[in-house]
């Protein structure tokens, strides 16, 4: 849920209480009921506090909350949270708090937020940014700080401002995104980019095309763009970041013969773009957006199987059957002495004991597997995990807190299984 809450509401002892009961929920999936714990119960105490005194509240970029849509699942949290949205102007306590929301003009949210019931709020961005707007001198001072950083000369510095600014036109993630790209090389990636302004850099998706065909469009051998193909798709339709130990053992990222690292090539090609930590994810949702967008395989042809959701679901589901089907599962895996333990020692213990990968692999086979068409391979090793793994895969689960989700797992897998 896209809510923060102030320190000053943290601070209160009584809320405190009930955020910290609230939480032990949050591996839950209900939004409704997510709202009601953290949100309706806990502001409900505040009903006497003085208007002055009661805290702000903000949710920030509403509209991106709903993910890709690309499942029901998606789909039906997004419409949940919507409907949460609305309660703060139908139950009287919420009423009284400043909510404060940030989200692009869209009918779904308009609808839920009329004027009649708040103050609308317009950010210029794209053709409405006029030269001297404070979006446009807030990025001009953030864009030559950047420079100035990388070591750029006066004179040349301001010619950058100059082209530069105006085609952000506002949008501060193009701003950063620029930066960080021309940090790689900051004069030969700015005479590129200058050079190249005839296919209209005033997008962000037009600056994401350019990256990717600076980075992947020259040079790639034909097991490097697949190795290149399989990590990025993995990055998107994976249902949490992997880290490299999990990546690498995906079908097809290895590159034989080769001495290039398509996590390397990814990292450093995609610098711009892709946090620098130890776990490979994008900055920001845009740039899966512009992955999986019409034109992109129009614009990087060689690289449009990472639109294959097919294909990278199934990579996904054999990286999890494969670990779950090997001695990485096996019989009491955080070597337990007694089944009576504490509970908070029991999840301390399973972070540190449990791999990622098993951990993952456990928690979201099925939901791989569903989006996979059958065969006989994937039902052979299903198979040999419901005969010989499946109560090392249940008491994982139970490890992790997540044990009742195994009866929907399980439907899931019937369900696939029907379709054979």
């Amino acid at each position: 849920m896209p809510c923060g809450v102030p320190s000053r509401v943290v601070s209160h002892p009584s809320l405190r209480k009930h955020l910290a009961q609230g939480s032990r929920e949050l591996i839950s999936s209900d939004v409704d009921r997510l709202f009601k714990l953290l949100i309706e119960t806990p502001l409900s105490i505040l009903i006497n506090v003085p208007l002055k005194e009661l805290p702000v509240i903000v949710i920030d970029a509403l509209d991106e909350c709903r993910g890709l849509q690309r499942d029901l699942l998606e789909q039906n949290d997004h419409s949940a949270l919507l409907r949460t949205s609305q309660c703060w102007s139908q139950v009287d306590y919420l009423k009284r708090f400043k909510l404060v929301i940030t989200s692009q003009q869209e009918d779904r949210i308009t609808k839920i937020f009329p004027e009649s019931i708040c103050v609308h709020v317009n950010i210029p961005s794209g053709s409405d940014v006029k030269p001297g707007d404070s979006a446009s001198e807030d990025i001009r001072t953030f864009l030559k700080s950047r420079l100035e950083h990388m070591g750029m000369k006066g004179a040349l510095i301001e010619k950058a401002l100059d082209y530069l600014v105006p085609r952000a036109a506002g949008v501060f993630i193009w701003a950063t995104t620029v930066a960080s790209f021309l940090e790689q090389n900051p004069e030969g990636w700015l005479a590129i980019l200058e050079k190249d302004d005839g296919k209209g850099l005033t997008s962000l998706h037009s600056l994401y095309s350019m990256i990717v065909e600076a980075s992947f469009g020259h040079d790639l051998k034909v097991e490097e763009i697949r190795a290149v193909i399989s990590v990025m798709g993995a990055m998107i339709f994976a249902k949490e970041p992997l880290d490299d130990n999990a990546l690498i053992m995906l079908p097809e990222v290895k590159i034989p013969g080769s001495d290039a690292d398509s996590l390397g090539l990814i990292r450093k090609g995609l610098m711009s773009v892709v946090d620098s930590d130890p776990v490979l994810r994008f900055h920001h949702q845009s740039f899966e957006d512009f992955l999986l967008s019409p034109s992109f395989p129009q614009q990087h042809s060689e690289l449009s199987d990472i639109q294959g959701r097919v294909y990278h679901e199934r990579q996904l589901t054999v990286l999890c059957l494969r670990t779950l089907a090997s001695s990485k599962l096996h019989f009491n895996m955080c070597s337990l002495k007694s089944s009576i333990v504490n509970n908070l020692d029991i999840e301390a213990t399973a972070k540190t004991t449990i791999p990622s990968l098993v951990s993952y692999s456990c928690q979201y086979w099925a939901d791989h597997l569903v989006h996979t068409p059958p065969d006989k391979m994937l039902m052979e090793t299903v198979k040999f995990l419901m005969y010989e793994k499946l109560l090392f895969w249940m008491e994982v689960m139970s490890l992790l807190g997540k044990a009742y989700e195994v009866a929907l797992i399980l439907k899931r897998t019937l369900a696939w299984k029907v379709r054979l």
